[in-house]
């Protein structure tokens, strides 16, 4: 398949770039906000409006600084030991998942002692509207034209600009369906069932986990990294700790609703 060409910047505005990656993030946010305040009722939550902006405002502040200082940490820090200065350069690219998750849940639990509100029942809905921005995300990407697969033969392979002259997986659109579309709907069921508190939290971290370290025997991992210990990807070990601990998660809350 030929891949699309996008212009991954809609239109200037003389030295201002309006870049589809930035509109992605921005639409997430949005989307994301108005499933909060759907989700929050059923769960309890009375969140007024000042409540759902202090979320989003924690949530943006979450999602940057730990997705950078992830990227820094877990993907490139000799590279930002040399170069410090070049943190700050965020508009150069560079960020994690797995960082930016930590910056959540970190802003979360800090949002949560402020206005005196129960942590599992907020997780469960601040994750359910998660998979929006993630989905819209991993469209960035292919509009960008990076994060690309592994060279492949399969008929929908695509010859990515930047990438040499061999098809590969378009694995941002397979992270695509599953961490955003699949996963939206699987938390969204959850919900719409009414399952114990804590379920769609922890359910979040295990599908997340496994969908992500399945992709990414797929996925070209970071030219920087390469592959690590017995051919596994970083992303693959950063997403093993999320499996484990949304297991134990669901364990915990199986025993508890038993009790």
């Amino acid at each position: 398949m030929t891949y699309p060409h996008f212009d991954p910047v809609i239109f200037k505005i003389g030295p201002l770039a309006i870049r589809w990656y930035g509109l992605m993030y921005l639409a997430g946010f949005l989307f994301a906000s108005f499933w909060i305040s759907r989700l929050a009722k059923g769960r309890g939550l009375n969140l007024s409006k000042e409540n759902l902006s202090d979320l989003v405002f924690y949530a943006v502040l979450g999602v940057i600084l730990g997705g950078r200082l992830g990227y820094v940490i877990f993907y490139n820090g000799a590279y930002f030991l040399e170069h410090p200065l070049k943190i700050f350069a965020v508009w150069e690219g560079g960020m994690s998942f797995h960082g930016g998750l930590l910056g959540v849940v970190t802003a979360m639990l800090i949002f949560c002692r402020k206005q005196k509100l129960p942590v599992l029942n907020l997780g469960d809905v601040v994750v359910a509207a998660a998979p929006i921005g993630l989905g819209l995300g991993r469209i960035g990407n292919f509009i960008n034209g990076e994060l690309w697969g592994r060279t492949t033969d399969v008929p929908w392979g695509m010859v990515f600009p930047y990438a040499g002259d061999l098809p590969r997986h378009p694995s941002q659109l397979y992270e695509m369906l599953l961490e955003g579309v699949l996963l939206f709907f699987i938390l969204w069921l959850l919900h719409r069932l009414k399952t114990p508190i804590g379920v769609p939290f922890f359910s979040f971290f295990l599908l997340y986990g496994v969908f992500r370290f399945g992709v990414e025997f797929v996925r070209e991992p970071d030219v920087q990294l390469g592959y690590l210990w017995g051919g596994a990807t970083m992303g693959q070990i950063l997403s093993l700790p999320m499996i484990l601990f949304g297991l134990v998660g669901l364990l915990w809350v199986h025993r508890r609703e038993h009790r």
